[in-house]
């Protein structure tokens, strides 16, 4: 070998020995002895690095061991950092790392009492230099890194700044992170996983490029605890948290291009076993489960769409106080507000605090960072943003513009609210739930109506539902409302400080379409049908009845604000009321009224028109009343019942007349009739009203007879006849009495009593029979101070206030003796059209009853029940298709055949054979090819069972049938009742609910002709 080549080759294994020396021992050495010498320096905790390997081939790096704290309670430490530097760094015109790799990374961060933190107190940091002036943004370092690789590492966190200390720990975090580059448009690939030892997760997976900042990809979290970050809530609202698990998963997109783009698409959060309470340890919510699902969120557009809302079993209590506000209210306005913080300074060098002390000294960190925090390491999932966070870059949000949130499909199910009213003195519980409310397609910016419906439960009985439409710009509505069984009760606390009432029962119900078409001006309507049932009233002061009735119906109800109020019919059935006057001539009604203090400087005010009100009829049934004068010596007291009648058409704004056609009996014996024609209004304006008594026992009436004619009654019957008539005040009255068998008794000193011999009077008047019989008209101006007809008029006026509407089929039922007899409706057995002896018996007291009113006539409707009439109609359909079928393949193969198909009678075995055909054509369908492999027992069953329950739904059969069991009905009347068929129509048919014993009622109207 030449010697220049030996010397070269020496010179090359020479310099390999010392860049070898240098770079496995030497560097590794120094750089090992100064970075420990600068933790000394610099760190005011124990701080050291443990080794330094270098590989100066592969350009290697790998540091062992970081302490930084006391031993065992490092608040930074890690095992290993390693790095792989890549040779194409000196001319690709970028820093090239292959790989770095931090293992077994443990941090501590530490917030203490006054808001400090420990980290910044583990190095002495230099000052701050002077910000320059702002200048242009300079271009990136060039930076690639293929991988880097976070392995089981680990993160304490704990605050102590809140009134309770938050605290989690995390210690298995692991990122991987490819291909990482601040070149424009490189993008990483993410993957990070983080669990904590008493369960929360978080995975992370997606890109990130660093030019420009943009990242995309899925962040899920799972099972996050809210106990671990509740107290940073509790000290902004005072609400105890007792459980809480909620795990959030979404598809992200983040850019910084062109100022801040978010954008969240797939998003799902779910919430289980939510309960929060007060301080008081009163329980205010509880919730089994809330999913939000189906997502997006898009900041740009300052948008959230979510998909789906489904919730079940929310329980959650609010009660209003004496002091009218709501305990919610006050127990969200009782939070005190929070001390300020120190302001930031410059920490002056100090020994670290131990882990669990904190440190003092360093610039307050608000409790929304630490709950942002808490967001990052996965103990609290990221929450959509506001619109005010949102609003923070120039670029990110519209200045003014509102957020939009649309709930595409929400459903709450089986919810419970307990509220109570504590103002009244009595305190008014009021229990909704099980509750279920569904809504679509609700828009926060209420351009749009969105769909509600409600369905909810009131106390123990009551029921309340709403469905129909709302928006909320400008607020409108249209919903049709149903309520049953509200128990009016509730408003007994209410009632009691303005009268001397007692509401002992009530229950209401409504059928009404609300239509809200504006609030400013006030704009809506109601209409529908509501009803009082069972509503019973006690005077407590005498502790008796009041005012009650069964039933009160009002239907075709009409409420037009502004407008007015029409009503087509109000339906009173046994309505009672008691009715006295005392003997100052007040009234039992002035005795339940509490006084009400006046207002202090309250004005009175002016008097407008009168609200336009129409009621097309009144009609009252079995009707009764007490009556009483205590004013009259001896007192009067009487009392009304068996009031039925009708109203006609009352309207404020029409001078139209009314009709009056009332019956009843006086001290239930006397019979009393009242008919004829009023305007209700305006009496005085026109009045055409006859009276009929006929044998009132005129015992009844010796209190008037003392006080008017002077003499008490001992015996006698009083018929009378009145007919007032008042055309613009002139009344023109006919009144015809007759007393039969009169007898005075003593004589009774009244200074009211006409000076006349009355028993002189008696004798001169009474007839052969005994009788009496008077012609008495009376005219006169009513209007004229000096004209009254009391003496004769106080009868037809005590009366006339008496209304009653008998039940129809009742009273025609009581003409031929069969009042017990329900004439209304005729049974049918399930799936038949005849007549059984009961509903014969019926019908024949029913044509009697027609026969004494020949006016009136009868309306059948028809009707069908599907769960009683079904099964059957579809066993008989089904055999009469066994019957069709096998009759058409008796004549295709030329066998004999009867008349009609009904006289065949199929085997079980051609049944069998027939109902697979049967199937197909009914249901227009193959079975089902798993059918095959059943035995034939089971898969005959199985048809059988198919073919049956789609004829059980058939309409037309119920139909049929509802049309068959009304031509019955008719028939029979005709046919066996002796009735013409022209007082008999047949209604279309309807379907109903079957009777408890199965069946089905067909119902009767009856009508004039």
């Amino acid at each position: 070998m030449p010697n220049g080549l030996k010397r070269a080759t020496s010179a090359l294994l020479i310099a390999f020995a010392l860049y070898s020396l240098l770079g496995f021992l030497i560097l590794p050495g120094i750089g090992l002895r100064i970075a420990n010498q600068q933790l000394t320096q610099l760190a005011n905790v124990p701080a050291r690095l443990e080794r330094i390997e270098l590989n100066p081939f592969s350009l290697e790096l790998s540091l062992w061991g970081l302490h930084i704290g006391e031993t065992d309670k490092e608040q930074i430490a890690f095992d290993r950092l390693y790095a792989n530097l890549q040779l194409d760094s000196l001319w690709g015109g970028a820093l090239h790392l292959a790989d770095i790799e931090l293992e077994k990374a443990r941090s501590e961060v530490l917030f203490a009492k006054d808001g400090t933190l420990n980290l910044t107190q583990l190095f002495k940091l230099p000052a701050s230099p002077e910000q320059p002036a702002a200048t242009e943004p300079s271009e990136p370092f060039p930076l690639r890194i293929e991988r880097i690789e976070l392995i089981e590492n680990g993160l304490h966190f704990r605050d102590l700044r809140p009134s309770e200390p938050v605290e989690f720990v995390y210690d298995s975090l692991n990122l991987e992170l490819k291909n990482l580059s601040t070149l424009p448009d490189d993008n990483a690939e993410m993957n990070l996983v983080a669990v904590g030892p008493y369960g929360g997760r978080i995975d992370w997976q997606g890109q990130i490029s660093l030019t420009p900042i943009s990242s995309s990809g899925q962040l899920k979290v799972t099972d996050g605890k809210l106990k671990g970050v509740w107290p940073y809530v509790r000290d902004a609202l005072p609400l105890v948290l007792e459980d809480g698990v909620v795990s959030l998963s979404t598809d992200y997109h983040l850019s910084l291009a062109k100022g801040t783009e978010v954008l969240l698409s797939n998003t799902s959060v779910d919430l289980s076993n939510f309960a929060i309470k007060s301080p008081e340890d009163k329980p205010l919510l509880r919730l089994a489960s809330l999913n939000v699902a189906e997502t997006s969120l898009d900041l740009a557009k300052q948008q959230v769409i979510v998909g789906k809302i489904r919730s079940q079993k929310l329980e959650t209590w609010a009660a209003r106080e004496k002091d009218g506000q709501l305990d919610w209210q006050k127990l969200l306005a009782s939070q005190p507000s929070k001390p300020t913080p120190a302001p930031a300074s410059a920490p002056a060098p100090a020994p670290a605090p131990a882990p669990n002390e904190g440190g003092a000294g360093s610039t307050p960190t608000s409790p929304e960072d630490s709950a942002s925090a808490a967001v990052a390491t996965g103990e609290m999932p990221p929450a959509a943003p506001s619109a005010a966070t949102e609003a923070t870059p120039a670029t990110a949000t519209e200045p003014g513009k509102p957020w939009q949130v649309i709930l595409r499909d929400v459903q709450l199910r089986d919810y419970q609210i307990h509220l109570a009213d504590r103002a009244p003195g009595n305190e008014v519980k009021v229990e909704l739930g099980p509750l279920n409310l569904d809504l679509k397609d609700f828009d926060s910016l209420g351009t749009s109506p969105f769909t509600l419906k409600l369905d909810s439960g009131l106390n123990q009985k009551g029921q309340l539902k709403a469905d129909g439409q709302v928006q909320l710009s400008p607020i409108t509505a249209k919903l049709q409302v149903a309520t049953r069984d509200i128990d009016l009760r509730l408003a007994q606390a209410y009632i009691t400080p303005l009268m001397r009432l007692e509401l002992r029962s009530g229950l209401l119900g409504s059928d009404l379409a609300v239509d809200l078409k504006s609030v400013e001006p006030l704009a809506f309507s109601i209409g529908g049908r509501a009803e009082v049932n069972q509503l019973h009233t006690l005077d407590t002061l005498k502790e008796r009845d009041f005012l009650k009735w069964q039933h009160l119906v009002v239907d075709g109800l009409d409420y037009r604000h502004g407008e007015g109020l029409a009503i087509q019919q109000v339906s009173l059935q046994q309505p009672y009321t008691r009715f006295i006057i005392n003997e100052d001539l007040t009234t039992n009604v002035n005795d339940l009224i509490i006084a009400q203090p006046a207002e202090p400087n309250a004005k009175a005010e002016p008097a407008g028109e009168p609200m336009p009100i129409r009621i097309g009829g009144i009609s009252i049934a079995d009707g009764s009343a007490n009556f009483a004068d205590f004013s009259l010596t001896p007192n009067f007291a009487t009392a009304i019942q068996q009031l039925n009648g009708k109203i006609g058409t009352l309207d404020n704004q029409s001078p139209k007349t009314a009709s009056v056609d009332i019956k009843g009996k006086v001290d239930k014996y006397a019979p009393v009739t009242i008919k004829g024609k009023l305007t209700p209004f305006d009496p005085m304006n026109s009045l055409d009203i006859a009276t009929s008594f006929k044998n009132v026992e005129l015992t009844t009436l010796t209190p008037y007879s003392g006080k008017f004619a002077g003499y008490r009654i001992r015996k006698g019957r009083l018929n009378l006849d009145l007919h007032y008539q008042i055309e613009k005040g002139q009344l023109n009255a006919e009144n015809k009495v007759l007393v039969e068998d009169l007898q005075l008794g003593e004589q009774v000193d009244s200074k009211d009593a006409v000076d006349l011999p009355i028993r002189l009077a008696v004798a001169l008047l009474k007839d052969t029979n005994g009788n009496i019989e008077i012609a008495l008209p009376v005219q006169g101006n009513l209007n004229s101070p000096e004209f009254s007809v009391m003496p004769i008029v106080w009868q037809t006026l005590r009366n006339l206030v008496l209304r009653a509407a008998q039940a129809p089929f009742k009273f025609i039922a009581g003409l031929v003796g069969g009042s017990e007899v329900d004439l209304s409706q005729v049974q049918f057995a399930a799936g038949s059209d005849e007549l059984d002896g009961a509903a014969q018996k019926a019908l024949d007291t029913l044509a009697a009853a027609l026969k004494e009113r020949p006016v009136l006539r009868l309306e059948v409707e028809g009707m069908s029940a599907q769960s009683s009439d079904g099964p059957l109609l579809a066993v008989e359909r089904l055999e009469r298709e066994y019957q069709n079928t096998w009759y058409k393949m008796l004549q295709r193969r030329g066998d004999a055949v009867p008349a009609e198909p009904e006289q065949l009678v199929v085997d079980e075995d051609d049944k069998a054979v027939l109902l697979e055909g049967i199937y197909r054509t009914r249901l227009k369908q193959q079975p089902p090819a798993e059918w095959a492999e059943l035995p034939d027992e089971e898969r005959g069953a199985k048809l059988k069972d198919a073919v049956l329950q789609s004829w059980g739904q058939s309409e037309l059969l119920l139909r049929q049938l509802a049309q068959a069991r009304a031509a019955s009905i008719k028939d029979y009347l005709v046919e066996r009742g002796g009735l013409a068929d022209q007082r008999i129509y047949l209604l279309d048919v309807s379907s109903s609910e079957a009777l408890a014993d199965g069946k089905v009622a067909t119902a009767l109207h009856l009508g004039s002709e």
